[in-house]
């Protein structure tokens, strides 16, 4: 079932066309990620996904209901995880619900239960500063999720900040997750790799204005993808998606 679609959506800044006629969609349970070149137009499309900007071409819908320029659909989160030092762990975890009207305690009772499932459980006191960067990510990656009842999740680059050893059980720990609460992301990435070992689909956002003109489904499982980088697949997805991109550079 398609969840979040977009239909030939474009946007310009100051008479600058950013990205054009794009066309997307987002089925329950997958992750699709956008891949590209610095400067495609990957986190102008997530912004207006998430509501945050209107096109002025094009719409959003969610599960078929035009969400287009309405915010708070759909969970988002950025780069850095921008936990509020002064509050424990649950509280920032729980700051959506809050935001929306419940009462803090009500709030931590929801956001308790799943402190388990996302590999957090115990540190619901904690401070921020009291959290390594991969648990500090998974906090922020909890909030998102409590942020918003769809189920779709909207990440920018969440994994960039780690180093190669936490940013690889990241991403089996974010799949296992994913299937465990039926979570659907989209994920924007300028890593091959990532987006190799996580995706569903890679859709390639290249051009200037944006278009997507390439997209890539990965057939391997997510679940069989364990040291799936090492397999004679993985090169095979890699120089062809490094083809595409190194063709963009020349053109």
């Amino acid at each position: 079932m398609e969840l979040l679609t977009t239909r030939h959506v474009s946007k310009s800044y100051n008479g600058r066309m950013i990205i054009r006629d794009i066309s997307l969609r987002l089925e329950e349970g997958e992750l699709v990620s956008l891949l590209g070149l610095s400067g495609s137009g990957k986190t102008t499309l997530l912004n207006i996904l998430a509501g945050l900007v209107r096109p002025e071409e094009g719409q959003v819908f969610l599960c078929g209901q035009d969400i287009t320029g309405a915010p708070g659909h759909v969970s988002y989160m950025l780069q850095k995880d921008l936990l509020l030092e002064h509050k424990r762990v649950i509280d920032n975890v729980a700051l959506p619900l809050v935001i929306r009207g419940m009462r803090k305690e009500e709030a931590r009772k929801k956001a308790d239960p799943l402190f388990a499932p996302f590999g957090l459980d115990g540190t619901q006191m904690y401070y921020p500063s009291q959290l390594s960067g991969g648990m500090r990510q998974r906090a922020a990656l909890l909030r998102t999720y409590l942020g918003s009842s769809s189920g779709v999740a909207l990440l920018d680059e969440p994994f960039s900040a780690l180093d190669m050893i936490t940013k690889g059980q990241m991403h089996e720990w974010y799949l296992q997750v994913m299937a465990r609460i039926g979570l659907s992301t989209v994920l924007i990435t300028h890593d091959v790799d990532e987006a190799i070992l996580l995706s569903d689909r890679i859709c390639l956002l290249t051009g200037t204005p944006g278009e997507i003109h390439d997209e890539i489904r990965i057939e391997t499982p997510r679940d069989q993808r364990k040291e799936f980088d090492l397999k004679p697949e993985f090169l095979a997805y890699k120089q062809q998606i490094m083809g595409i991109l190194r063709r963009q550079m020349t053109a």
